[in-house]
């Protein structure tokens, strides 16, 4: 029976240290972290658009956490600097992602500010990166055979508009559009302040 307590000990105390370094300190460190000097809350239609990238799984393939340079070779890239606490002030839940199939979208605002280069990317990605290995999303678009008074014509490329009609990106597009483009974090930031 002695032993069974022992065992019963020594595991409460390995949970507890577990549940130390993985939760309590963590939360002390980002505690009173405040928001980047820059970074501005996300309007309404950018939330929205956070709400289509979250249901359509963009966070499975696309990571929104650039490293380091002592790191990885993010920088190099063109993704910009490595982020920060303070980046992620109004984002709940965080969507740093846990791969990279895709590249980093956390300055994709900076990278790629063309509304037009974006929708034409999610209706079809291959049009603008040959080789994307992301699948198209023409479900958010509509296919008419002429476009009505207010509508968000797509200018695909070549081939890759349909014949004869016109793609017209939906609200929810637009909103996804808006959200993609507020990804800019290229406001200068001090990373030694960030945790005080």
């Amino acid at each position: 029976m002695e032993n069974e307590y022992k065992l019963l000990g020594g595991a409460m105390v390995t949970i507890a240290l577990a549940i130390s370094a993985l939760v309590v300190i963590p939360y002390i460190q980002v505690e009173k972290v405040e928001p980047s000097p820059g970074l501005k809350p996300y309007t309404s239609e950018q939330l929205r658009g956070r709400g289509v990238y979250i249901s359509n799984g963009c966070v499975y393939c696309h990571s929104q956490q650039p490293r380091s340079q002592s790191q990885a070779p993010d920088f190099q890239r063109g993704w910009g600097r490595a982020s920060v606490a303070g980046d992620y002030y109004y984002d709940t839940p965080h969507l740093l992602g846990t791969m990279r199939t895709g590249p980093d979208l956390f300055n994709i605002g900076a990278r790629q500010p063309s509304v037009d280069w974006h929708l034409g990317h999610l209706y079809q990605p291959r049009a603008y990166v040959p080789g994307s290995n992301m699948p198209s999303y023409p479900f958010l678009f509509d296919i008419k055979d002429k476009a009505e008074e207010g509508d968000k014509v797509v200018n695909l490329p070549g081939n890759f508009a349909p014949e004869g009609k016109v793609v017209v990106a939906k609200p929810e597009t637009m909103d996804l559009v808006a959200y993609l483009l507020a990804l800019d974090h290229t406001y200068p930031v001090d990373p030694q302040s960030v945790l005080n």
